[in-house]
């Protein structure tokens, strides 16, 4: 590869370790304020990240070549890798003492928005780190949305050239239009975390839950002030406000922003919508019900609990109002399945997402025609949208990508010593970027605070796999990516 793509890739990703460390003195004066000595952490760290960077990015800003998909790749990579690093800085020098390999997994596990946690006691941790964990979230959400919109179309990774925006009208002003997308998602994405946040606050949070709970929601990320996570509060309200924005956030970004910025409402049409909303559904309805005959719940609790959790689940936000793995074995084999489905293209949810469901149903279907009709011409659409065959292989390329992984990781966490319900659902649950597993040690329940350090350091590649949709990670392995 040319050698003259790493000093712009160097570059941006020194501007995102300034941004990340001005972020820190957040945190420090939260912890100054309440009179915790980890202020101090946060502002050397701060410092440190950004006299760092700064520097890095006075040795190496120029002319920036044209943008191309060698440079895409790089870039997103670097960004992430710099992203997961700087952010495990001040948890690794705080008071609670965790290892580098916990403050990295904690790290990665937000700019992620996974929302697997190593640290217990959140009731009582210090609010400095409770806030740059949600910040971690919350910024790791618009990142994770602007690569999906914007980012992964242009490199054809998986399947995502399906879902180019505006990509009809963008030739003749695209920067133009690509800054008015852009200030448009920043826009929704902070109302929708204001609304959210003084809706968690009337319906009974204090201001500090509210506002860290508002973050994680909307960036479907999980993160909780509390052990229990929203079992804590033990607020019905509380959850179907949770289970709203849950749903929302599992939505895709480019429907929001075309309403936004062009008021085009055929756009809520977005096959995924309808199929995501459907399941959710469907999965909640049959699981109140199952709850309600197996425990004796009542039923209007029942339909509360099982939307929200499956909401949490479907949109690998990772919350959970109680363990619903006890409810029964229909329940714990509901949960491990729909670790993997995720929701939408162009949210900030991870997991398989629901349209290269629709897109490789549709392939099964047209296969099943042509087996009838061997010369009649099936074409594989998503909504009116003619799937063409690269797409089409680069979607069953993710799949069969994603279960390999499943299986391999499964295979070391075993070869470690976890059990198999442990090392398939850590697994999944990383590379799907949900959060909670199954099983008692890394269940809605528990957290991955007994894991050693080599599985997190495991965990911690899965997770960053699973995010940048597998292949745009291990493209980077192949010699010829790396010739001139």
């Amino acid at each position: 590869m040319n050698a003259s793509l790493l000093r712009p890739a160097i570059y941006i990703a020194s501007l995102c370790g300034l941004y990340l460390a001005t972020a820190m003195f957040v945190p420090a004066m939260v912890d100054l304020y309440y009179g915790h000595p980890d202020w101090q952490v946060f502002a050397l760290s701060g410092f440190m990240v950004g006299g760092l960077s700064l520097m890095t990015a006075l040795a190496t800003r120029g002319q920036p070549p044209a943008f191309n998909k060698r440079l895409g790749f790089l870039l997103v990579n670097l960004l992430w890798a710099v992203f997961s690093l700087v952010g495990a800085v001040p948890l690794f020098l705080a008071e609670y003492e965790l290892s580098f390999a916990q403050a990295l997994f904690e790290s990665v596990s937000g700019v992620t928005t996974t929302g697997a946690t190593v640290i217990v006691g959140l009731d009582t941790l210090p609010r400095g780190i409770l806030l740059w964990r949600s910040l971690l979230c919350w910024l790791g959400g618009i990142g994770i949305v602007a690569l999906g919109i914007f980012i992964l179309p242009f490199l054809k990774v998986g399947g995502m050239s399906v879902f180019k925006l505006e990509s009809s009208d963008t030739a003749d002003k695209p920067f133009a239009r690509l800054a008015s997308f852009t200030r448009a998602f920043l826009v929704i994405y902070a109302l929708l975390t204001l609304v959210c946040m003084i809706a968690y606050d009337i319906a009974g949070m204090s201001h500090f839950d509210a506002l860290n709970h508002a973050m994680t929601t909307v960036a479907t990320a999980g993160f909780s002030t509390r052990d229990a996570s929203f079992g804590y509060f033990n607020n019905e309200a509380i959850l179907m406000i949770g289970t709203i924005f849950l749903t929302i956030g599992s939505l895709p970004f480019s429907v929001l922003i075309l309403l936004a910025v062009r008021r085009r409402l055929n756009t809520l049409r977005e096959p995924q919508i309808l199929v995501f909303i459907g399941y959710l559904f469907i999965f909640s309805v049959i699981l109140a019900v199952y709850h309600h005959l197996r425990n004796g719940v009542g039923l209007g609790t029942a339909l509360i609990h099982a939307f929200f959790n499956l909401a949490s689940v479907l949109s690998t936000a990772g919350f959970a109002s109680e363990d619903y793995t006890l409810w029964g074995p229909f329940a714990l084999i509901l949960a491990f399945f729909a670790t993997a489905i995720g929701g939408c293209s162009g949210s900030t949810a991870g997991g398989i997402k629901t349209y290269r469901f629709i897109i490789i149903f549709n392939i099964i279907r047209s296969g099943l025609k042509r087996l009838i009709y061997p010369n009649a011409i099936y074409p594989v659409r998503y909504g009116n949208i003619t799937v063409d065959a690269d797409a089409q292989r680069g979607i069953f390329l993710f799949v069969s990508l994603f279960l390999t992984l499943w299986v391999i990781g499964s295979m070391i966490m075993g070869a470690m010593g976890y059990d198999f319900m442990t090392a398939t659902s850590a697994v999944l649950t990383c590379l799907s970027n949900v959060g909670p597993g199954v099983g008692a040690l890394v269940g809605p329940a528990g957290n991955f605070s007994t894991i050693g350090d080599p599985a997190l350091y495991l965990l911690s590649l899965l997770m960053l796999l699973g995010r940048l949709e597998i292949l745009t990670v291990l493209v980077l392995l192949t010699p010829i990516y790396w010739r001139q």
